[in-house]
């Protein structure tokens, strides 16, 4: 009776992210419920991720109209909240249905990216803002998150750190519509709205966690570098 010599091909380990935003538990708590609705239905992270592109396309929307219609300032803060849970959910997803993959690394980063990007586009043109500083919010939004991709391709780790990363920019921006529909959508300090004033912390916060990221990314990879002299 012939004998087969094939060789048992080895188990590998599943791919788990070597990075991962830092939630905190009362939110994980929160999300459980969905996790195991999404698992039980076989609903793809990759999926959820690309959800959100569609609910920040509603949260524009909703700012693009709120200049005529102030109350749709809550939409739109209500659709950028649901787009950070759904960018919370996805990642859980991921690892609690073994979906995690390095190709769903790039399904999570790049909506991610385009719902910034619509999101404050929406601002700019809603009327109650300096359009300028709306595309001002966009493109450092899109810098902070590029410095910290960057450095996790250059061999650091992925930095999530200062004080204007992507969930204090929705709830900042939240907060500054709030306020713009309590105080009046035409109120304004030394010229500038509400909305205004909202951005500008934005963009300040944005420059702030820029530079702080790039130091955090070159002295990272300073300090590997100069292990790796001192093993040589």
């Amino acid at each position: 009776m012939a004998t087969s010599n094939s060789v048992p091909r080895p188990q590998l380990e599943p791919y788990r992210p070597t990075d991962r935003r830092p939630i905190a538990s009362m939110f994980r708590n929160w999300a459980t419920w969905s996790v195991q609705w999404c698992a039980v239905r076989g609903i793809h992270p990759n999926t959820i991720s690309c959800s959100s592109i569609l609910v920040s396309g509603a949260a524009a929307t909703c700012f693009v109209l709120a200049g005529t219609n102030p109350w749709l300032l809550i939409a739109g803060t209500f659709f950028s909240l649901l787009r950070l849970y759904l960018n919370m959910l996805d990642g859980m997803v991921a690892l609690q249905t073994g979906n995690a993959s390095a190709s769903g690394e790039i399904a999570n980063e790049l909506p991610d990216r385009i719902s910034d990007t619509l999101i404050f586009v929406g601002i700019a043109h809603s009327g109650l803002c300096q359009m300028l500083l709306g595309y001002w919010g966009a493109i450092l939004s899109l810098l902070v998150a590029y410095v910290g991709t960057l450095g996790k391709a250059a061999g650091a780790h992925r930095d999530f750190s200062g004080p204007m990363s992507k969930p204090w920019r929705m709830v900042a921006l939240g907060l500054g519509s709030t306020l713009a529909l309590l105080f009046g959508t035409h109120f304004a300090v030394a010229g500038l709205s509400i909305i205004d004033w909202t951005l500008l912390a934005i963009i300040s916060g944005c420059v702030a966690t820029f530079f702080r990221r790039t130091r955090n990314v070159l002295n990272a990879l300073n300090n590997d570098q100069a292990e790796s002299t001192e093993c040589q």
